[in-house]
């Protein structure tokens, strides 16, 4: 065994890539096995977002979502769940890298032009021979992956993002009504699982966290943002118009189910005696 081979094989353990049945994951997005292709990854990307909500309910109860591949398919494989980054990404990385894509997970910081925190998962995956950027789990904001290349602008279901890049340094941008915006920013330095350990119990714990004191669920389709906060309910369209609603106690339930959500009784109680506390 040649040490490229060992090196392929140690990263493959520490992810544990191989545990994810695959099958049940492609049918839970509505796909099929494909060779890796531009197009084959484009697919799953889209079908990944449009069908696995972003949702931070675990947090909001109090538990620290578990990183394990066995514990995240049950919960968005299995279930009608849903995660946030660090979730989405190693689910999708997996099922990439079974399907024979070169992937390396990333870290990239939030609204850096403040800044925020390098908290976030998002993917390098190699496509015939080009980098894309592949970014599942940022909440109601990428449906299709982008080429890794520097002022590449993509239509991400109606809204225009672009890449930029400055020495080292990427940063993802989204075209709004006074310009240019950087929603995160990152470099190609490959993270180890322990290192998505010591983001997540900050994202999931520390009270300063936007996932720890309200609801946040959010979905995306083709010009259509949706997104529950606490208990507005925001729908962005991509032509500019905005409707804004409350989301009494009492709709919870609907509204979540409307979002592709379905919580198991007590954890819905749970989360209707939080939502009580934590809304006007």
């Amino acid at each position: 065994m040649d040490t490229t081979t060992v090196r392929q094989k140690t990263a493959t353990d520490e992810w544990g890539a191989a545990d994810l049945d695959l099958d049940a994951y492609l049918h839970r997005i509505g796909q099929s096995r494909a060779e890796p292709s531009v197009a084959s990854l484009t697919a799953l990307h889209e079908a990944h977002v449009r069908t696995i909500p972003f949702e931070n309910i675990d947090p909001l109860l109090g538990r620290s979502p578990e990183l394990e591949l066995a514990a995240i398919s049950a919960k968005l494989v299995q279930r009608d769940r849903g995660g946030y980054c660090y979730e989405h990404g190693l689910l999708f990385a997996a099922a990439l890298e079974q399907l024979g894509y070169q992937v390396t997970r990333l870290a990239a910081r939030i609204a850096p032009d403040k800044p925020g925190p390098k908290t976030h998962l998002n993917l390098l995956v190699r496509a015939e021979g080009i980098e894309h950027l592949a970014d599942v789990g940022f909440g109601a904001g990428v449906l299709r992956p982008m080429p890794l290349r520097d002022g590449v602008v993509v239509d991400q279901a109606g809204w225009q993002h672009r890449l930029t890049r400055d020495g080292r340094l990427w940063r993802l941008e989204k075209l709004g009504t006074e310009g240019w915006s950087a929603l995160h920013a990152f470099d190609e330095t490959p993270q180890h699982h322990i290192d998505y350990e010591v983001f997540n119990h900050y994202v999931a714990t520390h009270p300063r966290s936007p996932f720890t004191g309200q609801l946040v669920v959010m979905r995306l389709e083709y010009g259509v943002s949706r997104k529950l906060v606490g208990d507005r309910l925001t729908i962005e369209h991509a032509d500019g118009r905005t409707e804004e609603s409350s989301v009494p106690p009492e709709r919870l339930d609907a509204t979540l189910r409307d979002l592709d959500i379905v919580l198991a009784p007590t954890e819905l109680d749970a989360v209707i005696q939080l939502y009580h506390r934590t809304t006007p």
